[in-house]
This record gives structure tokens, sequence and C-alpha cells, in this order.
């Protein structure tokens, strides 16, 4: 089990980043912890340096965001012979056999590259997240999330995707796929990485047995407009990226409805700046994705029925607009 490492993104956590190691340092097998430490500037580095000195840190100048800061400990996991890589956020605390319960799905299931625990709330009573899905409309979300956990979860599944908070995922498969797409910075690179592996034919499983407590948007809540730059600048790109050709229409059609909605909601609460950023970011490295996509397609292993298949055809359960606005064109179909 040795073999394991955990890698640690932090930003400015020095208020959760105690209790995330603690729990990680206590885990029932042995793992190498990696934390990247990405431009903090409340004093983490010196935290870090004083209490957990057989922590590998590695540092960095400034922020290279969660898949930049990531794909730096996954290399550097590569490189000390890991087998096997864990994520995990500063602002979660992990059950004492979160990680061997994921390790012990990968050792019985060589076709799954990617592993998903039962993400909890910080109050521990409510669902964070138990797989993300991706839908026929081109939104991805996570599964139960807000939920009360009442056991509704507890059965071991394939699911579509992972949250890249608290997953596992399998070296052979990286090396396979490639890492986390930089670009995307944060937001969505946890759910292009599983599509992408997906396309290539290998599973990711949900294990409800491995537990982890997370207190939600601690990190992203304290930069103003993020989720709403980062939502409309990578959005588009996981579309083009990984939807096979056969269904881009399908589901394309139904994601720029959803897509310009979330735009006109954002607009609506003042947020001009990241809106009017994330369209041009998004739009300027379009090109980029394409070429990408052309690469992912073409050594893709599955048939795009399959892909299809294994989407969950509705609009997310908290799409509230979007549900209203699809109720309203039915209506006027059947007036029709």
């Amino acid at each position: 089990m040795e073999n394991t490492a955990i890698i640690v993104p932090n930003w400015n956590g020095k208020e959760s980043l105690g209790a995330c190691l603690d729990s990680l340092l206590g885990q029932s097998i042995n793992c190498t912890i990696i934390v990247v430490e990405n431009g903090s500037t409340d004093n983490s580095l010196a935290i870090l340096k004083k209490n957990y000195q057989d922590i590998e840190i590695i540092e960095n100048s400034k922020n290279l965001g969660f898949a930049g800061g990531v794909n730096q400990g996954i290399k550097k996991a590569i490189d000390l012979g890991a087998e096997y890589v864990a994520l995990f956020n500063n602002d979660a605390v992990a059950d004492k056999n979160w990680i061997k319960e994921l390790v012990g799905v990968m050792h019985a299931s060589p076709e799954v590259g990617i592993v998903a625990p039962k993400l909890l709330s910080s109050d521990e009573k409510h669902l964070d997240s138990t797989g993300d899905q991706y839908t026929s409309w081109g939104l991805p979300y996570p599964r139960g999330r807000k939920e009360e956990d009442a056991g509704q979860y507890d059965k071991p599944e394939r699911v579509f995707s992972a949250s890249g908070g608290a997953s596992l995922y399998s070296v052979s498969m990286l090396k396979e796929i490639g890492l986390f797409d930089e670009d995307f910075f944060a937001y969505y690179e946890d759910v292009d990485i599983s599509f992408r592996a997906q396309l290539a034919g290998w599973k990711v499983a949900y294990e409800p047995s491995s537990i982890v407590y997370h207190e939600i948007g601690a990190t992203s809540s304290k930069i103003p407009g993020f989720t709403t730059y980062q939502t409309i600048k990578n959005l588009p790109w996981l579309f083009w990226k990984n939807v096979p050709r056969k269904y881009l229409f399908k589901v394309g059609i139904r994601f720029y409805i959803s897509y310009f909605s979330f735009i006109i909601s954002a607009l609506l609460r003042r947020q001009f700046g990241p809106v009017l950023k994330g369209i041009f970011v998004s739009t300027m490295l379009l090109p980029k994705k394409l070429v990408q996509r052309h690469k992912i397609q073409a050594s893709a292993k599955v048939p795009p029925e399959y892909i299809w298949s294994i989407m969950t055809h509705d609009l997310p359960p908290n799409a509230t607009k979007l549900r209203k606005i699809r109720s309203f064109y039915h209506k006027l179909i059947k007036k029709a």
C-alpha cells in the first residue's frame, strides 16, 4: 500500500489545513503525502514546515490553480514510484479508512481507473457528492448534493465521473490519457479527466464505505466572481473536447440553451466582469480545445452509444430555472 500518494493542493487554507493533514496522517494504511503550496499569502508554508516535516512539500511562487497544482503533485508521485494517486481538498477531513477502501476497489477491478468516495458536507449529515454525472444537456452535477444522507447511496456502483476533491486515480490510466487540463484552472477539470477516461475504456467506480467530510466552497468563496468566471470559461471546453460527434448536435442544442441562461442569470446579478472574461478566454482557447478533441476522439476505445448510455438524460436536479424553460417550451409545442 506504500505505493499510494495523496496530493493536497493548498492556497491560503491555513484554517483548515491542519485538520486535513492530521486526518491523512491518521489513515489506516501508509501513504506518501504531498502538499502543493500554491503561493499562499496566509503563512501556510511556514506552518507546514514547522508542524509537518515528514510531508513532501512543493513550493510555488504563484497560484497554479487546482489543475496545475495537482499535476505537479502527480508528477512528483510518479517519480517516487506511486501506482495510485489520490487528490484531496485542503478543506476536507478523511475517515481513517478513506484511502484503504478506494485502493481496495482498484485492486479488485483492474478496469477501474478512478474511484470516488462518499463526500459528506462538514455537518456530517448532508451529501456533497456520491460521484458526478454528466447530462444530455451538457451539464455535470454532483450526485446527491444537499440531500440528507439516509443510506440512499450506500451501494457500490459505476458512475460517470469522480470529484477531484477526494478521489483515487490509477497512474497507469493517467499515463495513457494524460493529466488534468491546466487551462481549466479549477471547476470541471475532474469531470473532463473522467470523461476522457470513459472514452478510453476505463471505468469510474463509487465506493460508499470510503468517507470524507468537506467544507463546500471554502476556497472559492474567498474570490468574488471566481465560480462564475470558471463556470462560463470551462463548460464549453468540457462539451467540445469530449462529447462524441454522433451526439454533438443533440447535446449541443440543449447545452447552449443552458449556457446562455447561465450568462443571462449572472448578468442580472451584475457579474459583468467575470462573465465577459469567461466568454473571452473560453472563446480564445476554443481552437486549442478542438485540437485536443481530435486526439481524444481519435483514440476513443468505446462506441458513442456507450457514452450516451452512461449519461443522465435529464437536467441536473438543481436546474430549477431551466426546468421552467423546458416546461414552457413543451407547453408551446403541445398548443402548436
